[in-house]
């Protein structure tokens, strides 16, 4: 059993605020985060979004194609809106060899809003979840179908952020619906990565490892800052760089015999924390927890 390691382009440009990074070219990404260590990315607002363009590209880097952000809108949509609405994301993922679509509802969401206070995030409507979780998991038995399978977000700022919140979506969802673990934006939220994973152990399908500086949570979370504000702080760093403990959450992955992808998602300002700098450290302390637990 070996798990892959992977990077998220976050370190190099920012989606939710593009100014972060924005004359970084995706040349400078790839050829970073392959000489850092990694063996595939995430998608981020740089790469192209056709195969015939993309794939030679990361071929050149020697790069997989690991996955991709999806904005769902299920709260909003019917089912085969939907389905429509993926269709090229879907493509450009399965072309590419991606097993795995990271997926978040969107619908309300204030991540991006830099000066909305993330506390101020839309609840999930509590009435709807059983709807919710049977149009999720329709939606996921379909991509699943096309060979990918979904792996959903809970994110900071979204309907999906607690613990509960968490909790709730597992329970309404079928089989067809993965859980992407993500042990920044959990630590962020006040929940448990480990408990959490605990829990749901049989439904994680992907992981973003990002790792949370706790001074920094504190202070954000004090000054009620927006999600966006709070990464200009500092508030995310790579794994083995802040308060999460990884070595029980890379345990139980080996217990469970995850096989899937590790990646290094781990938002800051490349001003202020310098991205190859971060890479090759977030490579280096990954490896070695990976390594640690059995994973490679």
């Amino acid at each position: 059993m070996t798990v892959h390691l992977g990077i998220n382009p976050l370190t190099w440009t920012n989606d939710d605020l593009p100014s972060l990074g924005a004359d970084t070219p995706l040349e400078t990404c790839l050829s970073e985060g392959k000489e850092a260590g990694f063996e595939g990315f995430e998608l981020g607002n740089k790469f192209p979004r056709e195969a015939r363009v993309l794939g030679p590209i990361l071929e050149k880097h020697q790069l997989k194609l690991v996955s991709g952000w999806y904005s769902g809108r299920l709260l909003e949509r019917s089912v085969e809106e939907e389905i429509e609405a993926v269709q090229p994301h879907l493509a450009l993922l399965r072309e590419l060899g991606a097993q795995v679509m990271v997926f978040a509802e969107v619908s309300g969401c204030i991540h991006g809003e830099q000066r909305t206070p993330v506390h101020l995030r839309p609840r999930f409507p509590v009435g709807r979840w059983k709807e919710y979780g049977e149009k999720l998991t329709a939606f996921a038995r379909y991509t699943q179908q096309q060979g990918v399978q979904i792996a959903y977000h809970h994110h900071m700022g979204t309907v999906i952020e607690s613990a509960e919140d968490v909790d709730n979506l597992m329970t309404h969802t079928g089989p067809e619906v993965g859980l992407l673990l993500d042990t920044g934006h959990l630590t962020y939220a006040g929940a448990s990565p480990l408990s959490i994973a605990e829990r749901w152990i049989e439904r994680i399908n992907h992981v973003h490892c990002k790792d949370v500086r706790a001074d920094v949570l504190a202070d954000v979370k004090n000054r009620k800052s927006s999600f966006l504000d709070a990464v200009l702080s500092g508030v995310f760093t790579v794994p083995g760089d802040g308060c999460v403990d990884y070595p029980p959450i890379m345990a139980l992955l080996k217990k469970q015999g995850y096989s899937g992808w590790l990646v290094v998602e781990a938002e800051q300002d490349p001003a202020v924390a310098h991205p190859l700098t971060y890479a090759r450290l977030g490579y280096s302390n990954l490896s070695k927890l990976a390594h640690d637990a059995g994973l490679i």
